[in-house]
């Protein structure tokens, strides 16, 4: 929760609701309730539903209804998309009054590197120093499985443990002591019974000089964060790369006919993986960040409003880290950890929006939302096209607006947007009275609010973006923009339209006055039915520079 002052430093004021033991929804909401009695400008909030609300519409589920209500207090609320991705229809972030915000990558990265014996260099992931001679000096490369230890003819620890190195007693000490051990990413891991913290334990017992943790063919791929491991170690995440050392480490390793170890002559060297590098493609859009399109009700039929909204750094993130570290051991002791998720990427977004708060401080939420997201952009610093990774951690796809939602979030250029979009007086209220197969009744209800003026549909809520999950022959909507600026200014709008859709915006051009209001009119009308969503976007272009983008999400059928 974060509150600003035109005159003060940014404060941030922290209410636990969650425990290591356990999270009610009923704490969350409590704490919500407090934050904004204590009058709070920003809610972040780096938690939400697992799954959406059984036997209501995702909006009127209660958690829902006490971010309306911290809304409707005046209070942005800024919330983790959800860490779900990258599969459709996986956003935990449902209602147009919260910024649901996804997770990308920075430029930054940590290269680490596994030096073989024969010269080749394979590149991992491992936030970890050097072994000894820093590269220049090579070990002995021991499987994990071939040091098993064997007493009266049986293992005293069997697969996984010995080729995930979980327990000390499952080798011989004298075969794994000052080598760098294969690990491998096998069943332990996959059910999440076998633990980075274990490998590091054993080995400390057993005095390896370091450890590889490989992908394993039966699982493929994996996925691997850079840990700051207090011996050194690498995590080889890709399958081609694990393949590259096996076939190496077969190659150089003799074995009798019974298939027993005779000589170990594959030799290998941890690099030195702590220091950063800035040479990475960025953003791209993190695979488990979750995508839209949003969802309306638990049988995920699709919603008329666009999420996520905006995009924001949530991979590798040096985020503050309890030193007692009670859920994850490795991190004990320390007061940082580089962190990933898309509860990374909300406080971004937080921080940004009390930066507006401080420049603009009579700004509502909604201006300040609408700020935000106008002024994103879409494009990585390659001058492409946002990209995501998808299932397989190699490819990566061309982003759309349920992967990005307006794009990624432009600190700068939202401090002074040009127009803003922002729901009037009740707009909320009426966007659910509009919702199909909605009891009016439960609205009112549940909101204190009227259903007496609903809107003509849901797609109508002045929102910065535009989106129509059935949209059959023709449909005209409307946005109301606001100049908050001291002087006038003319924009003209141009279209993008969605595949299958054609666009039409009136007045084509308008000039509006400082403080003042203009409509502006939206005709759709389908062209071709096509079998998924189709995407694109109104561009208005100032004479004073400023440009406006307004997402458009189109589903056209018959």
């Amino acid at each position: 929760m974060i509150t600003s002052s035109p005159l003060l430093p940014c404060r941030i004021a922290v209410y636990k609701a969650i425990y290591p033991t356990i999270g009610t929804l009923t704490d969350v909401v409590s704490a919500i309730d407090q934050a904004v009695r204590d009058g709070v400008d920003i809610l972040t909030l780096s938690v939400g539903p697992d799954e959406p609300p059984e036997d209501t519409i995702t909006f009127l589920d209660v958690f829902e209804i006490f971010l309306l209500f911290a809304r409707r207090a005046g209070v942005l609320v800024v919330q983790a998309a959800g860490n779900k991705g990258p599969g459709p229809k996986t956003v935990v972030s449902f209602s147009p009054w919260a910024v649901g915000v996804a997770a990308c990558s920075t430029d930054r990265s940590y290269p680490a590197t596994l030096i073989l014996g024969n010269g080749q260099r394979i590149g991992g992931v491992g936030l970890s120093g050097p072994t000894f001679g820093n590269g220049v000096i090579q070990y002995k490369l021991v499987l994990a499985k071939d040091a098993a230890k064997v007493i009266n003819g049986e293992f005293p620890k069997a697969a996984p443990y010995t080729e995930e190195c979980q327990y000390p007693e499952a080798f011989d000490p004298i075969v794994v002591l000052g080598s760098v051990v294969i690990c491998t990413f096998s069943d332990g891991f996959y059910n999440g019974t076998s633990t980075l913290t274990a490998i590091i334990d054993t080995a400390r017992t057993l005095g390896f000089i370091g450890f590889v943790l490989v992908a394993n063919p039966i699982y493929g791929d994996f996925v691997a964060e850079p840990i700051p491991f207090p011996v050194p170690g690498i995590m080889i995440p890709r399958m081609a790369d694990s393949q590259v050392i096996s076939r190496y480490y077969e190659q150089q390793t003799r074995r009798n006919e019974r298939g027993c170890i005779e000589h170990y002559g594959g030799r290998a060297a941890i690099a030195e993986g702590r220091v950063a590098s800035f040479k990475q493609r960025a953003p791209i859009v993190s695979r488990f960040s979750s995508r839209g399109p949003n969802i309306i009700d638990e049988h995920r039929n699709p919603a008329d409003v666009l999420k996520p909204d905006i995009l924001a750094p949530g991979q590798q993130v040096w985020a503050a880290w309890s030193p007692m570290s009670v859920l994850d051991p490795i991190l004990k002791g320390n007061s940082f950890a580089l962190l990933s998720g898309t509860s990374m990427a909300a406080p971004h977004v937080a921080g940004i929006a009390a930066l507006i708060k401080q420049s603009n401080p009579s700004w509502t939420a909604s201006m300040i939302a609408s700020a935000m997201s106008t002024t994103a952009t879409k494009y990585d610093n390659y001058g492409e096209s946002i990209r995501a990774e998808d299932y397989d951690l190699v490819t990566l796809t061309p982003s759309t607006a349920f992967d990005i939602g307006a794009g990624l979030v432009n600190p700068s250029r939202a401090i002074d947007p040009g127009l803003v979009f922002s729901p009037g007086e009740g707009e909320y209220v009426a966007f659910l009275c509009s919702l199909p197969n909605v009891d009016p009744g439960t609205v009112e209800a549940t909101t204190g609010g009227s259903c007496n003026h609903p809107l003509s549909h849901p797609s109508d809520l002045n929102l910065p973006s535009v989106t129509v999950t059935a949209l059959a022959g023709s449909q005209v909507l409307h946005r109301t923009v606001k100049n908050v600026q001291s002087v006038s200014e003319t924009y003209l709008c141009s279209v993008l339209p969605p595949a299958g859709v054609k666009v039409e915006v009136s007045p084509t051009w308008f000039t509006v006055d400082p403080n003042g209001e203009q409509i502006v009119e939206i005709k759709l009308s389908v062209t071709r039915v096509i079998d998924d969503f189709s995407f694109g976007e109104i561009v208005l272009t100032g004479s004073l520079n400023h440009i406006v983008r307004v997402p458009l999400s189109f589903l056209p059928v018959s």
